[in-house]
């Protein structure tokens, strides 16, 4: 989740000499540590509240790297030159309440439970999807469903390609999930349909179709990853606010293909239907039971082979 047009809200943080000043961000808690850690040349600043922290508190380091690292192979690089973590303690198990900001040169929020086990965080997806946001600049909150559905399409495939992930298991759940992001009663397209299954799996659905269709214009060779280093490339980035066009035309050039633009004009303001099991049969995809086997002769079975590859594409 973002926070979207943050600085114009009445509470945020400030910089001075180096020292993080919390000024009026409600529930403010005393921190119990202040440290670093690196990504890729880029500087996490982990700040650890104060609380009963458990068992959980020693995998909190490898929990942030292995975020770090998921973002980092999708991107050829971690998004912005330092980034605050600020982790917050609750009492019992599990990962929630992630949030970003943009503001101040960019930062997040996320709540951890003081007795969460190892396995929990090896299979977490929150704080990775909060990452990702860090890579695509603010945009007016009407087109808030590009930034969760970048974020929710991208998080698994990044996290295959970091080794954080099995493929078979990301293929499953965005067969399972992505129906949510059908159109239903009274939609009015991405920018007009403001619930939450469209603002995730709807953005979702937009990013794999875009996926899909590079690929099929340049014949493979480029995707949906290509697109979006691009944009991070050209100064996209979550400390930015940009018109959404214009990241979408700075996508589609990196690409060399007219493929993010028409397919924003139409699905912007109409609701547009997707064939799922048609496409997914072109991909190669038949889900059994709790799992997905493939099959390679399918027409799209090297675009599904291609996008979570993790071969590096062209910036």
């Amino acid at each position: 989740m973002i926070w979207p047009n943050f600085a114009k809200r009445s509470f945020g943080r400030g910089i001075a000499g180096g020292i993080i000043l919390f000024l009026t961000l409600p529930g403010s808690v005393q921190l119990e540590e202040n440290s670093n850690i690196k990504v890729d040349g880029s500087r996490i600043q982990v700040q650890i509240a104060e609380g009963d922290w458990g068992s959980a508190r020693p995998l909190l380091p490898g929990w942030i790297r292995s975020a770090g690292e998921s973002v980092t192979a999708y991107y050829g690089r971690f998004p912005i030159p330092q980034v605050l973590l600020r982790i917050l303690p609750f009492s019992g198990e599990g990962i929630r309440h992630g949030t970003t900001y943009g503001d101040n040169g960019g930062y997040i929020v996320i709540h951890v439970g003081t007795n969460t086990p190892a396995a929990e965080f090896g299979t977490d997806w929150m704080l990775t999807h909060e990452m990702v946001h860090l890579a695509f600049p603010s945009v007016e909150e009407n087109h808030h469903w590009i930034e969760e559905g970048i974020a929710t399409y991208v998080e698994p495939i990044a996290r295959v390609e970091a080794g954080h992930m099995d493929v078979k298991e990301m293929w499953f759940e965005l067969v399972r999930d992505l129906p949510q992001g059908l159109p239903g009663p009274g939609d009015e397209g991405l920018d007009n349909t403001h619930t939450w299954a469209n603002t995730y799996w709807g953005g979702a659905r937009f990013c794999l179709l875009a996926d899909i269709g590079i690929r099929r214009a340049t014949n493979n060779r480029l995707g949906l990853q290509d697109a979006l280093r691009g944009i991070l490339n050209g100064g996209g980035d979550i400390r930015v606010s940009w018109d959404l066009k214009k990241a979408l035309k700075l996508g589609d050039k990196a690409t060399g293909v007219k493929v993010l633009v028409p397919l924003y004009e139409k699905m912007k303001d109409r609701p547009v239907q997707t064939n799922l099991p048609k496409l997914w049969k072109e991909l190669g995809i038949t889900r059994t039971g709790n799992t997905v086997a493939f099959d390679n002769s399918a027409p799209l079975a090297g675009v599904r082979e291609a996008i979570t590859s993790g071969d590096k594409p062209t910036d």
